[in-house]
């Protein structure tokens, strides 16, 4: 395959359908979580949970940076542009994603924060060489995927000299959030007996990553690309290894991934960045080594050491339950606020605003089919 009409091929779903019905066991259940929120748009886009059988189901994951990441982080983005009067820059996701007190980037924007923005690190970087004598702070967010680009920009800055660029870096690492899902053993713990595993994260930090999957926690993980028939054939691969009780690691986006990974991007961001001792992710609370921070040799780019803040702790909004949709125990349509209150004008919760996020995939992609199938199945 090397047009990227053939992963989309609807003979070719068809055929993949049809021998997932035809192997998976009419006397069990198949729970399968995706862990990318990009996997889960791509399934409501192109109605891959609709050719699936009645016992698989997918379960959605914490696999959104933008969703997972806390308020109060958004809060302290908000009080470095505001009390310091710095520019912030940072991906359009962000701008609407709710803070404390109904606020959030664009609101401040509005109110006469200097927020702007860009499409990439380069466009802060931009910024900043274009205005040497005002500081520029560049919004750092992602996974393993976006955290190569934000180690060019500190590196680009040291060498440039910009002495009015840093970062305020909030990337986060799949492998811990992945391990505390499956840690999870509590009544509330999702059930989960196989794992579609990220496929961009995975072009950088190698499959490898997942060994512990198998190893620690007995479960198939299977590497899966993004287009519909990637997610289609990865399912059938984890119905296969349930079936025969194998627990593998295996990898369908063999034409990306490699066990290592990308080694350079790797080499460049230790470089850069270090880990956090403790990070706070929405959903999952305080997970240990699950973050990077600036490295030391790189602290005079370090925002939160240039531009201390203090914020009051936050909270979530009341009754969203954006935390337990990505923890895989509810789905979107569980939550009394969606569809009512929460919607993507008026979001109560980053799962609503975030391009990748699980109840954004609802609204855009499934909402609609269910209320037909509800509709069609009253009138019979």
């Amino acid at each position: 395959m090397k047009f990227i009409d053939e992963y989309r091929d609807s003979a070719l779903a068809r055929n993949i359908a049809s021998a997932i019905r035809t192997e998976v066991h009419p006397d069990r259940d198949y729970r399968l979580m995706e862990f990318c929120g990009g996997h889960t748009h791509a399934i409501f886009r192109y109605g891959v949970q609709d050719l699936m059988p009645e016992n698989l189901r997918f379960v959605h994951g914490p696999g959104c940076p933008v969703c997972v990441l806390p308020m109060a982080r958004i809060d302290q983005a908000i009080a470095i542009a505001s009390q310091h009067r710095v520019t912030l820059c940072t991906y359009g996701d962000l701008m609407r994603v709710p803070a404390s007190e109904r606020q959030s980037l664009l609101k401040a924007k509005a109110e006469g924060a200097d927020i702007r923005m860009v499409y990439s690190t380069q466009d802060a970087l931009a910024i900043a060489r274009a205005a040497p004598d005002h500081q520029v702070v560049f919004f750092a967010i992602g996974f393993e995927t976006t955290t190569p680009p934000t180690a060019v920009a500190l590196k680009t800055a040291r060498a440039e000299g910009l002495s009015n660029f840093s970062v305020f870096c909030n990337h986060v690492l799949t492998p811990p959030a992945l391990r505390a899902i499956l840690n999870d053993s509590g009544q509330d713990a999702a059930r989960i007996d196989g794992i579609l595993g990220p496929s961009h994260v995975s072009t950088i930090i190698g499959s490898a990553a997942y060994a512990f999957v198998a190893r620690e926690h007995g479960l198939p993980l299977v590497i899966a690309g993004f287009e519909p028939l990637d997610v289609m054939q990865s399912a059938l691969m984890l119905v296969r290894q349930i079936n025969q009780g194998r627990r593998d690691l295996e990898n369908q986006y063999s034409r990306a991934v490699s066990p290592a990974g990308n080694t350079k991007a790797q080499a460049l961001m230790r470089e850069t960045l270090a880990p956090r001792e403790t990070f706070e992710w929405r959903g999952l609370g305080w997970l240990p080594d699950s973050a990077l921070r600036v490295a030391d040799t790189y602290a005079d780019w370090d925002a939160e050491q240039r531009f201390p803040v203090e914020v009051t702790p936050s909270r979530e909004i009341k009754g969203c339950e954006c935390p337990k949709v990505l923890r895989g125990l509810l789905e979107p349509t569980d939550c009394k606020l969606f569809g009512t209150v929460c919607s993507p004008e008026n979001p109560m919760g980053a799962c609503m605003v975030s391009s990748e996020g699980a109840c954004a995939a609802y609204w855009s992609y499934g909402r609609s089919r269910q209320s037909n199938r509800a509709t069609t199945a009253s009138a019979a």
